[in-house]
């Protein structure tokens, strides 16, 4: 049975995505409806960026975003991109600098062009004292290295969507890092490491999310028709994460609500 009276927050969801263009506002309060709320939004572009800002901004207390720029996208920042973040980080409802890292696995960026402005938001954190949502995929070397640099500045990190090895995991605790858990978890095929890794971390350095639209359970009973992963699902990722760390729901409820609302000061 699925519990609905505990509160838990979905750290990561890409609700500016095309595929929410028709439903966004039900999206939301289908995941509310399910006691997930907060949502924290991701932010992957400058425009993605300005764009969850301004739909967060309609919900004080229920939504919230960050804002940074992708690996994905770091092709296309400029001298102004910095300080157009910086300037969306100064609003209430921006909690976190992000998605930010590193993607050596499409190489849609050229890599010295993602370590560059990888460092800027690095920067741009430590300068305003928020925390990193990090992104990385086929990049652990030369991640870790950065971050190791800059890691007595750093406030506050988390690392987005953990599918990684013990030692990388092990690295990032050694760190304080805080780890990111979606339905990767919930694949029998590609997940299965994570359910003996995921018993590793400490409550208090664990978050859940859904990466919505993506990653979308694959044990789900009812599946949604176009595939789609959406918030609502977070619960049943929470429960999966539970049973593997040998916990109840519950616990794992409270601590990684509370570990959230303290990491995003929400």
């Amino acid at each position: 049975m699925i519990l609905l009276d505990t509160q838990i927050i979905d750290i990561g969801v890409n609700l500016m995505h095309r595929s929410f263009q028709q439903d966004r506002d039900e999206v939301v309060a289908r995941a509310e409806k399910q006691g997930i709320s907060p949502l924290i939004l991701t932010g992957t572009s400058l425009r993605n960026s300005m764009d969850a800002s301004r739909y967060a901004s309609r919900s004080k207390g229920k939504l919230y975003t960050t804002a940074g720029i992708h690996p994905h996208d770091a092709k296309s920042c400029d001298e102004s991109t910095i300080k157009k973040l910086r300037e969306l980080a100064s609003l209430p409802h921006v909690v976190a600098i992000g998605e930010c890292g590193l993607d050596y696995n499409r190489d849609f960026s050229p890599r010295d062009v993602q370590r560059k402005w990888f460092i800027e938001q690095i920067s741009l954190a430590t300068e305003l004292q928020l925390p990193l949502f990090l992104h990385e995929r086929d990049a652990h070397i030369d991640f870790v290295s950065i971050l190791k640099e800059h890691r007595q500045t750093i406030n506050r990190a988390v690392v987005h969507c953990f599918t990684g090895t013990s030692k990388e995991l092990e690295a990032y605790l050694e760190m304080d890092f805080h780890i990111g858990i979606t339905g990767w978890i919930c694949d029998e095929r590609r997940g299965k490491h994570l359910r003996e890794l995921v018993k590793k971390i400490p409550l208090n350095r664990l978050m859940i999310e859904t990466d919505a639209p993506f990653l979308t359970p694959r044990d789900l009973q009812e599946k949604p028709v176009d595939g789609r992963n959406e918030p609502m699902y977070l619960r049943h990722i929470l429960h999966a994460v539970a049973g593997c760390m040998g916990l109840s729901p519950e616990e794992v409820a409270s601590g990684t609500t509370k570990t959230a609302k303290e990491f995003f000061n929400v």
